[in-house]
């Protein structure tokens, strides 16, 4: 089988260990249901996790290869899993650059595992949605325990980031929010609109939960952090929505899929093997194979996988191609793309309003921080220019 591969251009794997087993059970978790689809999935099986990793690496056409540990909970897996992992990266690896990053919910770090991230690089990313009451309103009560592992992660000086959802509750009250992180001294912060739709109003279009924020609420909540970060943490607190933004200001790949013209290019796999378009696309539709049957050059090359990237741009509705902010968001996440626009066609992401509303506050400012950056100086000059 031939396949056409795009050179320069990296594809990334995000991969479940455990699938969606996980100790917490937050609301608004859209990954607890895939146990559905595999309702008696045992965890990633050693002779699995050797043909993920010597076919992810094959795949890339970069010498850097990163590996993204998901979940689910990833640490229901023994350090002697991730062990075995490192030892066949290195068998693998062959000169390249090998990277590792993993998302927790941070409950249950420990002194040896944070060692064991700290010795071996790991870039790992905490699932913490703010202060205590708006954390422990929908993530089972874990605050305690997340700051506790927030606190051995920092004791072991192991490299971490804050991955934040933002809700109905939190979106509010976006200074406080932005504050605590500061904080606690995250330095890295990305944070995920949390859209769940009513799950028998998804074909129709239907309604979002009472646990979703608002297109309204997104676009304060953007402005207000936005706003509270550029008076003096620009360059020292990095926001992956305010980067991405920047870089799509100033035409460079923005770094994140949601904000990309096209995706596709990172996929997810299960505990047993099968693999899928996209982390928010894990259902039986979108399933590309099994990496026993298929490599995953095949799947994740394959025309299957290029169209569905292609399609983010292809199902643009009328309004978004008309619209002046359409190269800083490109539509952003296809899962949030199910309203209809002002001229009745189908695509309109729920969201829209609220980007709109952040993009326009803060035009200016990009074309300051392009003009900067066209000009060889920091984009924090920003903070000195008023």
């Amino acid at each position: 089988m031939s396949i056409a591969i795009p050179f320069g251009s990296p594809l990334y794997v995000m991969l479940k260990p455990v699938g969606s087993r996980c100790n917490l059970a937050c609301q608004y978790c859209y990954y607890l249901e895939k146990g559905k689809l595999y309702p008696e999935q045992e965890p990633l099986s050693e002779e699995l996790l050797e043909t993920f990793i010597r076919q992810y690496i094959e795949a890339q056409t970069m010498p850097e290869v990163l590996f993204t540990w998901h979940g689910g909970e990833p640490l229901l897996q023994p350090l002697s899993f991730y062990r075995k992992a490192l030892e066949l990266q290195q068998r693998y690896a062959r000169g390249r650059q090998i990277d590792n990053c993993l998302q927790t919910n941070g409950t249950l770090l420990t002194d040896e595992w944070c060692e064991f991230l700290r010795e071996n690089r790991f870039l790992v990313g905490i699932s913490i949605d703010g202060p205590q009451t708006y954390h422990d309103a929908y993530r089972c009560r874990s605050f305690d325990k997340v700051m506790r592992g927030i606190r051995l992660l920092q004791k072991h000086s192991v490299e971490w980031n804050a991955m934040a959802t933002v809700n109905h509750l939190n979106a509010d009250d976006p200074v406080g929010f932005y504050r605590f992180f500061k904080e606690i001294g995250c330095q890295f912060l990305q944070f995920t609109p949390v859209v769940e739709r009513v799950e028998s109003q998804v074909e129709s279009g239907g309604q979002v939960r009472d646990i979703s924020v608002t297109p309204e609420q997104w676009g304060r909540f953007l402005c207000g952090v936005y706003d509270e970060w550029k008076q003096k943490d620009i360059g020292q607190i990095f926001v992956q929505l305010f980067d991405a933004t920047l870089a799509n200001w100033a035409g460079e790949p923005p770094g994140i899929c949601s904000m990309s013209p096209t995706c596709g290019r990172a996929a997810v796999m299960e505990a047993n093997g099968d693999v899928y378009s996209c982390d928010h696309f894990v259902f039986p539709e979108y399933r590309l194979g099994n990496i026993r049957q298929q490599s995953l050059t095949e799947m994740l090359y394959g025309e299957r996988q290029q169209q569905f990237g292609r399609n983010k741009r292809a199902g643009l509705p009328r309004q978004c191609r008309e619209c002046r902010f359409l190269f800083a968001c490109h539509g952003e996440c296809p899962k949030n793309r199910f309203l209809k626009d002002k001229y009745g066609e189908p695509g309109l992401n729920y969201l829209c309003a609220g980007y709109q509303q952040f993009f326009a506050h803060v035009a200016t400012d990009m074309d300051f921080m392009k003009a900067e950056l066209d000009a060889g100086r920091s984009p924090a000059n920003l903070m000195n220019s008023r």
